[in-house]
């Protein structure tokens, strides 16, 4: 599997989480979490608090009111506690004998004793009796006169605050946090993503650049800061990238349309004085001048039409039909390795015709140079595409290699020494070619010898190619 399809099998989780924009909202919820958890324990203890400094005060008024009614001769036999007060309420004498009640805790055991011999003649503080389910809150003070006698001590309880009586606290808390939370991962998420919409937008211009072309220009954002600051900056690199390919192709096709005048003239006089009488002792170093001309000329023509290519230069196009074209290319073709063909009929593309018989002219001059014995050249359907293949029977191209031969002025040693006049151009400008007409060219797998497959789209009869 190669490296991009392992990027695209990672999972989509996976893919989110370690985002920047994912490790963003992931780093803010667990720092929100934190501080929200440290509040929401600091808001327990501090209702927990405020309770039991209720409950203390609830105590201690209801305590100072039942003793005031008994010490002014109130009913003893009855000891009535409001809603707003304790529950809990005893009258409790020096020998440690209940001898009145509230109704909450009648028939119960005294909640706390103070020693009256060591002069304790105040109770605040919290009790856990056996006979109660919970500890309460007990404040207590001695009377000096009662129906009981003297010293006779009124104690009011309530319970205290906890968990288990304050659980409607925890789980509000508790949901609070997880709708704040939920609150700011979706925010956090919301405003990053809308933070990188330029960025993103950036990106897939950038992408596309090779089907916009180099005069193509980002979007800038109208809000300052760093996202317009860096598409201003990829604008200005588009500008001089573009300047620099335009005064690169413009050198290339100046340099063309400058050499190929002196080289027409020195050809055509070379080809003039080789018309001379045989006798002549200078026709072999003409012919090799004019050899080497012919070769200046095959390279500008290759420049310039690298040139066209690069600058995407349109040129007309028609329905060609392959099978035709391989017949005429094969026809021109005077080489000593036999072109076997099996041609298909109707398999038509939309092209320009110059130039595919460019690409067939440079794919079986190729096939000629390093065939053994036979040459194969296919025409067929295959889906949406015609493909044209051609196969020769020589050495073949090592897969390691398959992608650099055509790569400009690159040349295989086997291929130098079998035609040392080679440029080095003819595979790349027919790839070129091939992918201005939505087509490909590859070498594919073979027994023998290298196999070129050129696919170009169908033309059908429902409109232009795909």
């Amino acid at each position: 599997m190669t490296t991009e399809k392992r990027d695209h099998a990672r999972p989509w989780a996976r893919h989110l989480l370690f985002s920047v924009r994912g490790r963003a909202t992931l780093i803010t919820v667990v720092v929100s979490a934190l501080i929200l958890a440290l509040a929401l324990v600091l808001m327990l203890l501090l209702a927990r608090d405020w309770v039991k400094s209720m409950v203390e005060h609830e105590t201690e008024r209801t305590a100072e009111r039942i003793a005031f009614e008994l010490s002014r001769g109130g009913n003893p036999g009855i000891i009535d506690v409001g809603p707003d007060e304790a529950p809990m309420v005893q009258v409790v004498t020096p020998e440690e004998e209940v001898v009145a009640a509230s109704d909450a805790i009648r028939g119960r055991p005294a909640l706390a004793i103070a020693d009256l011999a060591r002069g304790e003649l105040l109770i605040d503080q919290r009790v856990c009796p056996d006979f109660l389910d919970t500890c309460v809150w007990a404040f207590g003070l001695r009377i000096h006169t009662s129906p009981w006698g003297s010293n006779a001590m009124v104690i009011a309880a309530a319970p205290l605050p906890g968990l288990l009586n304050m659980w409607l606290l925890p789980l509000a808390l508790l949901g609070l946090l997880a709708a704040l939370l939920s609150l700011i991962a979706w925010w956090t998420w919301h405003t990053i993503g809308q933070a990188f919409v330029p960025v993103d937008i950036i990106r897939a211009e950038m992408a596309d650049l090779d089907a916009l072309g180099l005069d193509h220009r980002v979007p800038v954002p109208q809000a300052p800061g760093g996202v317009k600051s860096l598409a201003e900056t990829v604008n200005a690199t588009l500008d001089r990238l573009e300047e620099a390919v335009t005064r690169e192709r413009r050198f290339v096709s100046d340099a063309s349309h400058d050499l190929r005048n002196p080289i027409t003239g020195l050809q055509t006089r070379l080809e003039f004085a080789l018309g001379e009488p045989d006798d002549a002792d200078w026709k072999p170093m003409v012919r090799g001048a004019l050899r080497d001309t012919r070769r200046l000329n095959d390279i500008v023509a290759d420049l310039l039409e690298l040139s066209r290519l690069d600058a995407r230069t349109p040129m007309p196009v028609e329905p060609v039909d392959l099978a035709a074209l391989v017949r005429r290319e094969v026809g021109l073709r005077a080489g000593d390795v036999p072109i076997r063909m099996r041609l298909e009929p109707g398999v038509v593309v939309r092209a320009n015709p110059v130039r595919l018989s460019r690409v067939l002219g440079n794919l079986l001059g190729n096939a000629e140079r390093h065939a053994e014995s036979r040459i194969e050249v296919t025409v067929a359907r295959d889906g949406a595409d015609a493909v044209v293949e051609v196969l020769d029977d020589g050495s073949g191209i090592p897969e390691e290699a398959r992608e650099r031969v055509f790569e400009r002025f690159a040349r295989l040693s086997e291929s130098r020494a079998r035609d040392p006049q080679g440029t080095g151009l003819g595979l790349p400008i027919a790839r070129e070619i091939a992918e201005v007409y939505g087509g490909s060219l590859r070498i594919a797998d073979s027994r023998r010898g290298a196999r070129f497959v050129l696919r170009l789209p169908l033309v059908t009869g429902d409109g232009p190619p795909r």
